[in-house]
């Protein structure tokens, strides 16, 4: 019977906090939609979550107003982000080792991988049927872009 009591009290604590944490959520929501402006390097099929959720609706429903642009290469989208042109800026780690080591005072710091790959693929002028990496020994290969 003591332990069925303290059961029920338990339950009882863990619902009033619940409920305190649920109305403290309520009323510290802003009234407007915070505007926050994403800097993506490229669209990619590696971001397809992010534009199933921003055509959902999800980000409204959250009280942001994404503004989402595309700044096509990491070199504009860091720009982007350190100008303050962008609040988030979606790339590779590369840009913010760069201005790291360039010595500047306010430089960015990456906190986050968003994908287990960089999405760059191998293509070839030619078709190769049962391609190795070792057919491409000796080969020159070309970059996306200049700075990529």
């Amino acid at each position: 019977m003591k332990k069925k009591l303290i059961s029920l009290c338990l339950c009882a604590v863990l619902l009033m906090v619940a409920g305190v944490i649920t109305a403290c959520n309520e009323k510290t929501k802003p009234k407007e939609n915070v505007k926050v402006t994403l800097n993506e390097v490229a669209h990619s099929i590696f971001y397809a979550p992010m534009y199933a959720a921003i055509e959902l609706g999800y980000f409204e429903e959250e009280g942001i107003d994404l503004e989402l642009v595309t700044g096509f290469g990491a070199d504009k989208t860091m720009t982007a982000v350190v100008s303050g042109e962008a609040d988030i800026g979606f790339m590779g780690s590369e840009s913010s080792i760069y201005l790291y080591a360039e010595g500047a005072e306010d430089y960015a710091v990456n906190f986050a991988q968003l994908t287990q790959r960089a999405g760059n693929f191998l293509v070839s002028r030619e078709p190769r049927e049962n391609f190795k990496w070792e057919d491409i020994k000796g080969s020159y290969t070309l970059g996306g872009r200049a700075g990529g």
